[in-house]
């Protein structure tokens, strides 16, 4: 596995929540506090592997997740989050 960046993808606020799935956000829970995950159900990103408009969260637990910083997701773009 690689830990070099690939994809560099900036965060967007949605002014509706995404639904996410309930296996993402318990594989959260204690990882991140509820109100963090509450306020990343309102970002997205424009995932390049798949080419659509994901919720951060599914982002966040995919393989390919490197690291966010200052707003922008660094992606290895192996693999897609779905």
């Amino acid at each position: 596995m690689t830990n070099q960046p690939k994809y560099f993808v900036k965060v967007s606020q949605r002014e509706k929540a995404f639904n996410v799935s309930k296996e993402i956000t318990l594989s959260l829970k204690g990882v991140i506090s509820g109100k963090m995950i509450t306020k990343m159900k309102y970002e997205s990103v424009q995932c390049p592997v798949i080419k659509e408009e994901v919720p951060f969260l599914e982002c966040f637990v995919c393989e390919s997740f490197l690291r966010r910083i200052k707003g922008e997701v660094q992606c290895t773009g192996l693999k897609g989050p779905r």
